[in-house]
């Protein structure tokens, strides 16, 4: 127990502190074949592209311990392109919807119609349109588009940032929060859990108190002595606390594991699965509207290739293949210390498209949600670190718990006949 506190003394503290385990984000990208034919209404044909591998190193800073069994931190993620890893180099272009112009197009339906008019004018004088060329660098991480400055014009206020843009922008030499959590010195079944995220202990994106709870962890260890039943974290990338449930034990180069995975209720509907509900408004079952904590943008975010969705959403566009051993996110953890040993968490992100009248450039194209990219953030322990964790986790503990053991069931019975030979001799 003392080996899993959130204490300087302990032995996972460094572990925790600085993340020893290599992370790697993986990006697959769709490349729209035929961006004229969707123009004119027809389905959207899409091409994988990819992966970009990315190494990910994380690091913890203003460890601050409190008063109350709390630690507050910031995590900072920096990402640095692998190349001998990658299908293809950040210098691609690749095909994608222009995912400012379509989402604000949609963000502005409402809008009076001589502004969306307006707006439409200027973006053909820029040389807007509906898609773009770019590549894999710029989508990823950020490019200087003139549309950011027509949009600031037209409609204040609808994009709350300026300079670049870019899918990933904010996650490069970022932190994720300021999280603290319970360090376990006095429960530890509470070790790791969240007390409150940048000093909220819920968030209000949501539309019921039950969403904008926030459960679990952050994510990198739960509480020791795990049942095979649920565990939760709370993703600040989706802005919300995720449950995973128990698939089956298994074992990671020998040390035992729970496999834990996504249900079909995480990204359901509230038709589906009532408590969802306050995730609306929503489309079908398999996608999660997050709007409301990204720029009110019509983004959704789904497994890949929209696994264990509605089938009417792979139908909606060709060049979808959902399969649970590609597409299906997993957490192995050991049970014991609640520490993971392989993971692979995968998420897709979407974009509502659609024609928008007073917008020439989305011309006629049919309502949709299309895939613009999937991310895979992969983990595991190997080599030293594992060792490390065998040794001085798992095997040491063991070994001081066995002589602890035989050592008293040695002495007991030793000490019971002593008192029977001194009752005997008196």
């Amino acid at each position: 127990l003392q080996n899993v506190k959130i204490d300087p003394s302990s032995m996972s503290f460094q572990m925790w502190k600085d993340i020893p385990v290599p992370f790697f984000l993986s990006a697959y990208f769709f490349e729209v074949l035929n961006p004229n034919q969707v123009l004119k209404g027809a389905k959207p044909v899409l091409s994988q592209r990819g992966p970009y591998v990315y190494r990910e190193y994380r690091n913890k800073t203003n460890i601050t311990f409190h008063d109350n069994d709390t630690v507050s931190y910031l995590e900072y993620r920096k990402f640095f392109f692998q190349p001998r890893l990658s299908n293809g180099t950040e210098d691609e272009y690749v095909v994608v919807p222009n995912i400012l112009l379509m989402g604000a197009a949609v963000m502005m339906e409402n809008w009076p119609k001589s502004v969306r008019e307006a707006l439409s004018g200027f973006l053909f004088v820029l040389g807007q349109k509906a898609f773009m060329n770019r590549t894999v660098k710029e989508i990823m991480w950020g490019y200087n588009d003139p549309l950011i400055d027509a949009i600031n014009i037209f409609a204040p206020g609808l994009l709350p940032f300026k300079g670049k843009f870019g899918l990933f922008i904010d996650f490069n030499n970022s932190n994720s929060g300021l999280f603290t959590v319970n360090t376990g010195m006095k429960n530890i079944s509470e070790v790791h859990m969240v007390d409150s995220w940048n000093g909220l202990k819920k968030v209000n994106y949501w539309r019921s108190s039950q969403c904008n709870m926030i459960n679990g962890t952050a994510g990198e260890m739960w509480p020791p002595f795990m049942s095979p039943t649920s565990l939760e974290f709370y993703s600040p990338d989706a802005c919300r606390s995720m449950t995973l449930v128990y698939e089956q034990s298994g074992k990671f180069e020998g040390v035992p594991t729970y496999r834990f995975v996504a249900p079909k209720t995480l990204f359901a509907n509230g038709t589906d699965y009532a408590p969802n509900e306050g995730f609306c408004p929503c489309l079908q079952s398999g996608i999660q509207n997050v709007s409301t904590c990204r720029l009110n943008a019509p983004l959704f975010i789904s497994h890949p290739h929209f696994y264990n969705a509605d089938p009417s959403l792979v139908n909606a566009v060709e060049g979808l293949h959902p399969s649970k051993e590609q597409h299906g996110l997993f957490l192995d953890v050991h049970p014991m210390t609640g520490i993971p040993m392989n993971c692979s968490i995968k998420l897709q992100l979407n974009l509502y498209i659609k024609e928008v009248s007073g917008i020439s450039q989305t011309k006629n194209i049919k309502p949709v949600v299309l895939p613009l990219l999937w991310f895979a953030e992969s983990g595991s322990m190997e080599g030293p670190v594992l060792k490390q964790f065998y040794t001085n986790l798992v095997l040491l503990p063991s070994v001081l718990d066995y002589l602890q053991y035989t050592f008293l069931g040695l002495s007991v019975p030793l000490i019971i006949s002593a008192a029977v030979l001194m009752a005997l001799s008196k």
